[in-house]
C-alpha cells in the first residue's frame, strides 16, 4: 500500500503548520466525544499548532459550539470551530441568490434563519430553496421530495450540508445533500455550501500554512482536501466503516480509487 496506516498523529504533526479536522464521526458521533481525538487536540494545542474543527452542519457557528460544549468539550476548543451554516449566513447577508427563500429542513436549523424570518416564503414565491436537511415528520424516505420538487425544477436550491448520511450513535440518518442529489436527478440546479467546496476552506486557510484534513467522509473531507491540493489523512472507522472492514489493509487504496480521489494517510479513529 502506497499510504501510510499510521499509529498516531504524533508521526506526522512536525510536517504541518495547520490542521482542518473534520468533527462527526472524528471527533464525536453526535452521542459522546472520542477520547482519541481529545488527545490529538489536547497535544496539538500543547505544541501551538493552529487547527480548526470544520463542520459541514448547517447551523451556525455559535450553535455547534454551545452543541460541544453540552458533550464536555472544553471551552478552550470551542473557539476553533467554522461550519458551513456560518458559510450560508454570508450567502443570506448579500442577497447572493435574491432575498425570498424557502426553507426545506428541520425545526431545529431555525438558528440559520435568525434575522432572516421575514424573507422566508412559500416554494411558489421563493427565489430559491434554502435547504438545511429533511422535514422532521419525512426524514426516513427521499421518495417525498421528489415529489415535493418536481415543479420547482427551475429554482435554485442552496445545499448548507453536502454530506449524504451521518452516524448518530449506531443510527443512520440523511442530510441535506441527499435531498440535493434528488433534486438533481430531477434536473434541477445546486449550489453547495461547505465540504469539498473551496469556499469553506478559503474562510479558514492562511497563506504559507502547510494544512493537513483530517475527516472520515471520502466524498466531503478526502474530496476538499485533493481540490484544494491539501494533505490528507482519513479515519476508516467513520461513515464509511463498513467499506473498510470489508477488506485488507493492503486494498484500502482501492477504495479511495473507486471515489476518484487520494488520501496520504490513514488511521482506524483519530488518536495521538
Amino acid at each position: 500500500m502506497r499510504n501510510k496506516l499510521l499509529k498516531g498523529v504524533s508521526e506526522i504533526q512536525s510536517k504541518y503548520q495547520c490542521f482542518f479536522i473534520d468533527l462527526w464521526g472524528v471527533v464525536h458521533n453526535g452521542i459522546e466525544l472520542y477520547p482519541g481525538a481529545i488527545e490529538v487536540m489536547e497535544n496539538l494545542n500543547k505544541l501551538k499548532k493552529r487547527f480548526v474543527l470544520m463542520s459541514n452542519a448547517p447551523r451556525p457557528t455559535k450553535i455547534v459550539q454551545k452543541y460541544l460544549l453540552n458533550l464536555k468539550m472544553k471551552e478552550i476548543f470551542i473557539k476553533n470551530v467554522f461550519t458551513s451554516g456560518e458559510a450560508a449566513l454570508e450567502i443570506l447577508k448579500n442577497s447572493v441568490y435574491g432575498d425570498k427563500f424557502y426553507h426545506l429542513g428541520p425545526e431545529r436549523d431555525k438558528d440559520l434563519l435568525k434575522g432572516f424570518e421575514v424573507n422566508k416564503t412559500s416554494l411558489e414565491k421563493c427565489e430559491f430553496i434554502l435547504c438545511t436537511g429533511l422535514f422532521d415528520n419525512e426524514k426516513n424516505s427521499l421518495e417525498y421530495y421528489k415529489i415535493l420538487l418536481k415543479n420547482f425544477k427551475k429554482i435554485k436550491m442552496v445545499c448548507t450540508n453536502p454530506d449524504l448520511i451521518v452516524h448518530r450513535g449506531s443510527q443512520v440518518e440523511y442530510c441535506a445533500g441527499s435531498v440535493a442529489k434528488v433534486f438533481e436527478q430531477i434536473g434541477g440546479s445546486v449550489v453547495y455550501v461547505g465540504k469539498p467546496y473551496p469556499d469553506i476552506y478559503n474562510f479558514c486557510r492562511r497563506e504559507d500554512e502547510k494544512v493537513l484534513v483530517i475527516g472520515d467522509n471520502i466524498r466531503t473531507d478526502i474530496k476538499g482536501a485533493n481540490n484544494m491540493k491539501f494533505d490528507s489523512l482519513l479515519i476508516t472507522q467513520g461513515i464509511h466503516k463498513q467499506e473498510f472492514d470489508k477488506c485488507s489493509v493492503e486494498n484500502y487504496d482501492q477504495i479511495l480509487k473507486n471515489y476518484e480521489v487520494d488520501t496520504n494517510y490513514y488511521q482506524k479513529i483519530l488518536t495521538w
